[in-house]
């Protein structure tokens, strides 16, 4: 069964960006309450593609416990000791989607444009080809369109569009675009 005993990644791991240091390391519980923090800071709008609504207690609660029952890994990104940015890899072991993971990425808007994005998605393309997972696959609402651009950027390719299959907090629906990334020849 895959999980964190299979990675063979060394974490924690530093990188300095524009003076500022990044710290890279896997999600924890004892990281439930930055997380927390950290998921409430971003914008609500670039959340609602997410599985789990990590803004609440109970949802990072059951994410976690996703992370503990080998269901997910997570990369967390810190600096001046606070969550800053978070990379997300869901799998199962169901035999025909076993080589599938999914990818879900978040940076607070004020750590943007330092590049963490990109250094979150190879962590999580090199955390998958650990795991054995050839193919990853990202959702985000059409709206999102620099997430979309910043997937393409990455090589990711949209392969479906679900019309009105997200629904905010306010009720309004939102069409949702599935994009899909062959990893089984990524180089790190």
């Amino acid at each position: 069964m895959p999980g964190t005993n299979t990675i063979k990644r060394s974490y924690p791991w530093q990188t300095t960006i524009n003076g500022k240091t990044f710290t890279f390391k896997l999600l924890e519980r004892k990281d439930r309450d930055a997380s927390l923090a950290f998921a409430r800071s971003i914008p609500y709008d670039d959340l609602i593609f997410l599985t789990f609504d990590i803004t609440e207690s109970k949802d990072m609660d059951e994410f976690i416990k996703s992370v503990e029952n080998h269901k997910a890994l997570s990369v967390i990104i810190e600096c001046d000791g606070k969550h800053v940015g978070f990379g997300s890899l869901n799998y199962n072991q169901v035999a025909w989607t076993s080589h599938l993971g999914e990818i879900r990425l978040l940076v607070n808007p004020g750590y943007r444009g330092y590049g963490l994005g990109k250094l979150l998605v190879n962590e999580v393309f090199v955390l998958a080809q650990e795991l054995g997972l050839r193919k990853l696959v990202a959702q985000m609402a059409s709206e999102q369109r620099g997430a979309i651009k910043a997937f393409e950027h990455l090589g990711f390719k949209a392969e479906a569009l679900l019309a009105d299959n997200v629904i905010d907090k306010q009720g309004r629906t939102h069409d949702l675009v599935i994009m899909s990334h062959d990893i089984s020849g990524f180089n790190e």
